[in-house]
């Protein structure tokens, strides 16, 4: 075969993959905002001020948790926007990933170490009793019971704990570990690499209606898909650059993009992106208006949920804010 042959034979085969990723971020610049904020929301107690928000989900009752990065770190709001409960005070080196299992206990993860604490998963109840925490606190590595920053935490139907381990930099560890709910290790996959079943920085994690679990692969800018035993299935682009994802018990899913940008992600717009969980179709985006997306490469929403009413919540960690948006009464095109 000769050198021009096989050269249009590259770009021949390529062509399609080429268009059909341009065509997807050609529709994300096009996604309509069917949602309106509720500035007036959340009401903090006199005196407490938002650090970096960084998780959100819902409790059974309609009330929502909130991690953030100052004292009290997990607060619990009810659906008024007022502060019923807050624990965790001076537990906490790095909040960072949330989730609220079956029986309404707090899961959250510590993604860094200070002075012997931290990089450490914890339970706690719903009244603030530490329950279980996983990994040794203060040390890093790639062993089976230590954590090199756990990004986030699932909790599966059975009970299983999966963990998105990865956000230590000079650990150069990425990967996906699943325990069994009382703590014992079960398997770990994943090494940083673009591959599929590689990560570079796997941010989040959520489990849809039949299992399936997601990660938010943020710095290879894709959602990948596995089952529980780690095996992939697929990857998805179409959400933007992820940093967060929620997906509520009928498969509607939301996903915060914090960092597309001309260099990380051209042709995507950073804010939530919203969607199905079955079939991958985004419907929505609510935007977050950058002044200068290029000039910072991490800014936005980064925790997402959705409540039983359909709205959805973002916690923006470098503006420190807590943001709740109902369906818009008309709907707008950008």
């Amino acid at each position: 075969m000769t050198y021009a042959r096989l050269v249009r034979l590259v770009v021949v085969t390529a062509a399609p993959l080429v268009l059909a990723v341009a065509g997807i971020a050609a529709q994300s610049s096009s996604l309509p905002n069917l949602y309106r904020e509720d500035a007036t929301w959340a009401k903090l107690p006199a005196g407490a001020k938002w650090g970096g928000v960084i998780s959100v989900d819902p409790a059974s009752n309609g009330d929502m948790w909130v991690f953030h990065r100052s004292d009290p770190p997990v607060m619990r709001f009810d659906p008024s926007g007022k502060v019923v409960k807050s624990f965790g005070a001076g537990a906490i080196v790095q909040a960072h990933g949330m989730t609220v299992d079956r029986d309404g206990n707090v899961w959250v993860t510590d993604a860094q170490i200070k002075d012997g604490t931290g990089n450490q998963v914890l339970k706690f109840s719903p009244d603030g009793k530490l329950l279980m925490s996983l990994g040794k606190a203060g040390v890093a590595g790639s062993g089976t019971d230590v954590f090199s920053g756990p990004c986030d935490v699932a909790i599966a139907q059975n009970g299983d704990i999966f963990v998105a381990d990865g956000h230590i930099n000079d650990v150069p560890v990425n990967r996906i570990m699943r325990f069994s709910k009382d703590g014992t290790f079960i398997k770990a996959w994943g090494k940083r690499g673009s591959g599929p079943g590689e990560f570079d920085t796997p941010h989040s994690i959520a489990i849809d209606s039949r299992g399936r679990i997601f990660v938010a692969d943020r710095s290879n800018s894709r959602i990948q898909i596995f089952d529980q035993d780690g095996k992939f299935i697929d990857q998805w682009k179409q959400f933007g650059r992820p940093s967060g994802i929620y997906i509520d018990r009928n498969d509607n899913m939301v996903v915060a993009d914090s960092q597309s940008n001309a260099k990380q992600n051209p042709g995507y717009q950073r804010g939530i992106y919203v969607g199905s969980a079955r079939d991958g179709k985004v419907t929505a985006l609510i935007p977050f208006v950058e002044p200068d997306p290029e000039a910072n490469n991490n800014a936005g929403i980064e925790g997402v949920a959705i409540d039983a009413k359909g709205n959805v919540y973002g916690a923006e960690v470098s503006t420190e804010m807590l943001k709740k948006y109902v369906k818009a009464a008309a709907t707008t095109t950008r």
